[in-house]
């Protein structure tokens, strides 16, 4: 099977790897970059759990090529924030309990970032459709929902 050469920075990071057409974001960010944080649910593109930013977009790594983030900058829950400096989503879900068992988590903060970085002061309305393609099975959403627009009501400097 014909092999392509990528490159690309995940969390500002530069990465290469030889994959093949059908090989996906996700596929090359577990099994080739030990990128563990991007979890893997159902791989067809209904959990969200594998939500990463791809160049200042929320995109299912599961369903985008690994072609497709050639040259691109992907960026990961680990590339938002760390337990010593947090960014304030992370904070905010911490402090509203919106994480339970913590499998959608970087899925649901990757999908609230880009949403944030596009429209800081986003309402309940906007951040439901924002984080509708993620799933969680713990939490019933208002935990997440409200940790989310306290994040959109005091925006970082």
């Amino acid at each position: 099977m014909m092999t392509y050469s990528i490159e690309t920075n995940v969390n500002g990071r530069p990465r290469a790897a030889e994959v093949t057409a059908r090989d996906t974001l996700l596929d090359v960010l577990r099994d080739h970059w030990d990128v563990f944080e991007v979890k893997n649910g159902c791989e067809q593109g209904d959990c969200g759990v594998c939500t990463v930013i791809l160049s200042g977009k929320a995109v299912n790594a599961c369903l985008t090529l690994a072609v497709q983030a050639n040259g691109k900058d992907v960026v990961t829950v680990k590339g938002i924030g760390s337990p010593k400096e947090p960014h304030l989503l992370q904070t905010k879900f911490v402090e509203h309990g919106a994480i339970q068992c913590g499998f959608c988590t970087p899925g649901m903060l990757t999908s609230a970032k880009v949403l944030l970085d596009q429209n800081p002061k986003a309402n309940r309305q906007e951040i439901r459709e924002a984080i509708a393609g993620n799933l969680c099975r713990c939490t019933g959403y208002k935990k997440i929902v409200d940790a989310i627009e306290a994040a959109a009501a005091k925006p970082e400097s």
